[in-house]
């Protein structure tokens, strides 16, 4: 057994895989609250902070289906 295999186990890569999930989700979240907020106190609407968010949605949704009809 070679010395990475021994350190990254798929207990790490499962680890590694909701850090990264629940970071992406609250990175969008984040976004989509920041842009709501700037409409809604200055009323400026910020469309780099929703093309963020609304990317994170449509990547999250289109990749379930695709898993979902995979499986």
């Amino acid at each position: 057994m070679s010395f990475l295999r021994r350190i990254f186990d798929e207990r790490f890569l499962s680890h590694r895989q909701r850090s990264t999930s629940t970071a992406g989700i609250a990175c969008a979240a984040l976004a989509l609250v920041l842009f709501e907020y700037r409409l809604i106190v200055s009323h400026v609407a910020r469309w780099d902070l929703l093309a963020v968010g609304a990317t994170f949605v449509v990547v999250k949704l289109s990749l379930m289906a695709w898993y979902a009809f995979r499986d």
